[in-house]
């Protein structure tokens, strides 16, 4: 499962984001929120994809109800860690020192964001 969980493609990521989001949701909850003006053709585009997502261990399935429900079994910090870790191991070596670094600097951190990443650097300095 750990190689499945860094080659997520995007259109399962997209379906965990409103799972994160949201919480537990249907197919057709799903396939409502990804497209809009859908048919039918995306609400089965959304149960194969949901299908791969539990096969991979990253949702669950509560069968008890007529419709099932569904779930987000891996926390997003997961796959953003192993993600941006496939991203340094391709990029800088395995090195997230350059990853993190042109991130800070491409883009304006909040003064929030500045304190969050200033206690972080303290508590992981302890």
């Amino acid at each position: 499962m750990i190689r499945e969980l860094n080659d997520l493609p995007d259109a399962e990521v997209a379906v965990l984001n409103i799972l994160w989001d949201r919480g537990p949701a249907t197919i057709r909850q799903l396939a409502d929120e990804l497209y809009p003006n859908g048919n039918e053709a995306h609400y089965a585009t959304v149960q194969k994809l949901l299908d791969r997502l539990e096969g991979k261990g990253c949702v669950g399935r509560d069968r008890t109800g007529w419709a099932h429900v569904f779930s987000a079994a891996v926390e997003r910090d997961e796959i953003i860690g192993r993600k941006l870790q496939a991203v340094a191991e391709r990029l800088c070596g395995g090195s997230l020192t350059p990853l993190v670094t042109n991130l800070v600097r491409s883009k304006r951190l909040t003064a929030k964001e500045r304190r969050e990443i200033r206690k972080l650097m303290e508590e992981l300095d302890k």
